[in-house]
């Protein structure tokens, strides 16, 4: 699984035709006859200079004190989308004193150039494609810069895998599609995989799944990959990512508006899968074991109901209140399974799991729960790190209490609309037991309905890099 973008690291870029060159406001590579007032090197605004058919962009990082690899990444994702839009197909960006940032330069490169295509007709496609990418920088550094730069390039492409699956539409991404797509990867990555289908989960008593599985025609399905780059003695990290593959909100139908967005209520389970492709081709000296429960959530005949009490894989209970707050009800049967079958070190859940999170952190951050000092820590710090930002919001007492049931284990949502994705934290918790467990809601920060500068609209993949970077440093 590789782009089509052949990177190279050079001492000498020959005859660049299309060159970048980052500046900070302090800068001393000031782009010659701009003044000022024209281009004063603000994070991420740029100039471009043509000499004949030679173009130099340059690029603003800021002032250089508060510059941090994402700000590196994002300026060469602004390059790279800026110079594709003009035709360039090859691209030299000249390191200077940024050398260890290559890795996140590769990043943002890598990730600008991908596009979206796969139901436009050939003739409608974008005609131009990153096909080389020149990372400049001096004889003493290119050992090191081509270390950073392979690293780069295996957490783009599983960050860009991640996006082309969560892009999919619901008619061709179900949750049996899904589970293709997982056993393709695992024979690319020599992970062991797992498929539990309907009639296992019936066998084996994951009643959350089935429950809002059973309104679809598209059978749910559970995805288990297993990753032994430690040895089977250490106990694994177990990632679990909710999956709804579309999501209607069930018998609590959703309102019509925007509710195409719901085919990337899956992007939990899609981060899992390139964090698996990740973790896999970079070799960790780590045991993950990724679970992702996959379901599509509809209204029919069939489909679960308010009022229903579910019985979840290990036996615990849980009263539906409202058939919208499904994520919970799948992801729960994945960590009580994971729990009780690999004794996991640690767990760590991605879920686009409550608008309350996006209320509250809006588009650009998403939300962590934990209890675990070493989780907080690793996680706020990758996230800083990768750009994938978190902030961490707040499991409590209280919180517990909003979802205690009268007549079973816990009830599916909190007590009306206030504190919702922290009630929906406390649910989680009660499945994770005892297991040093992070929550993270990712409902704002899964897709964007907007371009950015770096990145089209669309799936983000947002997570990959982030756990990828927190397993590491755990």
């Amino acid at each position: 699984m590789s782009s089509n973008t052949r990177i190279q690291v050079v001492t000498v870029a020959a005859n660049p035709a299309n060159r970048v060159i980052f500046v900070t406001k302090e800068s001393l590579r000031w782009p010659k006859d701009v003044a000022k007032a024209e281009f004063e090197g603000e994070k991420l605004t740029s100039v471009l200079l043509r000499n004949g058919a030679e173009r130099t962009l340059y690029v603003g990082l800021g002032t250089k004190e508060k510059i941090q690899a994402d700000t590196l990444r994002r300026a060469a994702g602004v390059a790279v989308k800026q110079l594709l839009k003009i035709g360039a197909e090859e691209i030299a960006i000249e390191l200077d004193n940024w050398t260890d940032k290559a890795q996140a330069i590769v990043e943002g490169a890598l990730i600008a150039a991908y596009r979206f295509e796969d139901f436009k007709t050939p003739d409608s496609r974008r005609k131009v494609s990153l096909k080389r990418l020149l990372l400049v920088t001096s004889a003493n550094d290119q050992a090191r810069v081509k270390k950073f730069v392979a690293a780069g390039e295996i957490l783009a492409e599983a960050t860009n895998f991640t996006r082309s699956i969560g892009n999919q539409p619901a008619n061709i991404m179900t949750p049996a599609a899904l589970a293709e797509e997982a056993r393709a990867l695992a024979r690319d990555c020599d992970l062991k995989c797992t498929i539990f289908d309907e009639k296992r989960l019936q066998r084996d008593k994951f009643g959350g799944i089935l429950a809002v599985g059973q309104g679809s025609a598209a059978a749910p399905r559970l995805i288990v990959l297993e990753y032994w780059g430690a040895g089977k003695k250490q106990k694994p990290v177990a990632l679990v990512g909710k999956a709804i593959t579309f999501d209607t909100g069930g018998i609590s139908l959703k309102p019509g508006a925007q509710m195409d967005e719901m085919k990337f209520d899956k992007m939990g389970g899609c981060a899992v899968l390139g964090a698996m492709q990740a973790i896999s081709c970079l070799n960790l000296p780590i045991n993950v074991v990724g679970l992702i429960p996959a379901a599509e959530n509809m209204p029919s005949d069939r489909a679960y109901r308010p009022g229903d009490i579910v019985t979840t894989y290990d036996g615990k209970t849980i009263e539906v209140l409202n058939t919208d707050a499904e994520g919970r009800v799948v992801l729960v049967d994945a960590l009580a399974y994971a729990r009780l079958t690999y004794k996991p070190r640690y767990m760590v859940d991605f879920a686009t799991l409550t608008g309350a999170c996006v209320v509250a952190l809006g588009m650009n951050r998403a939300g962590l729960f934990t209890d675990t000092a070493a989780l907080r820590e690793s996680l706020l710090a990758a996230g800083a790190e990768t750009g994938d930002s978190l902030w961490e919001l707040p499991l409590a007492e209280d919180y517990d209490n909003d979802v205690k049931s009268d007549v079973a284990t816990a009830k599916n949502t909190g007590n009306g609309r206030w504190a919702g994705a922290c009630t929906a934290a406390s649910f989680l918790k009660i499945w994770a037991g005892d297991v040093p467990w992070a929550h993270l809601d990712i409902a704002g920060t899964a897709w964007t309905t907007s371009d950015k500068p770096y990145i089209e609209k669309g799936a983000t993949g947002f997570g990959v890099r982030l756990i990828v970077d927190a397993l590491q440093r755990l």
